[in-house]
């Protein structure tokens, strides 16, 4: 493999992938979820061939250090949508988590984001409440349309429609707000 042997790769996947899927299984639970460790497994090991070093372990362990630590990765990544949901989802503060200020600001500067955070605050408190929710789980709570349409259970095109929709509105009510405070 470490040569570029696609036919390496091919027996190594041949000889080791049920094993890898059963590490993936028991760690993540869920079978596509086990896939898709595998796969992003296998494509480490092919990726990083060049660096093992049979010196420090076999290729069995290489590959379940490999599978182990994709599969522990998802399990983070799935914990942290879970959480960005779950702050898109409570009320208050209008979905905004974390101030806008910065340390070491001037004073005049967190001024600027103060009112900056009032204005958007506002603005999204007068988008349509599906609007507003896919807006917060995509700039808030950094997840993909896909993914904030699985946690949804919306259709993706529904999602985009909203997020596109939602953006808008917020582009033209930050418009005039803006607008309004400099006359």
């Amino acid at each position: 493999m470490a040569a570029g042997d696609e036919r390496a790769l091919g027996e190594l996947y041949d000889r080791r992938a049920a094993t890898a899927y059963a590490l993936a299984m028991a760690i993540v639970g869920e079978r596509a979820d086990a896939e898709e460790v595998v796969a992003d497994a296998f494509g480490q090991v092919w990726r990083t061939s060049a660096q093992f070093d049979p010196a420090r372990g076999s290729v069995p362990a290489w590959l379940a250090t490999i599978t182990r630590t994709r599969a522990l990765d998802l399990l983070r990544a799935r914990g942290r949508r879970a959480r960005a949901i779950d702050r898109a989802a409570a009320v208050g503060d209008g979905g905004l988590a974390a101030p806008l200020a910065e340390p070491g600001d001037a004073p005049d500067r967190g001024v600027e984001r103060d009112e900056a955070r009032r204005l958007v605050t506002r603005s999204l408190a007068e988008l349509p409440e599906p609007q507003r929710r896919v807006l917060e789980l995509a700039y808030f709570g950094g997840l993909t349309q896909s993914e904030i349409a699985a946690a949804l259970r919306e259709p993706l095109g529904t999602v985009k429609t909203r997020m596109r929709a939602g953006l808008e509105k917020l582009r033209g009510s930050l418009a005039a707000l803006l607008s309004e405070g400099r006359s």
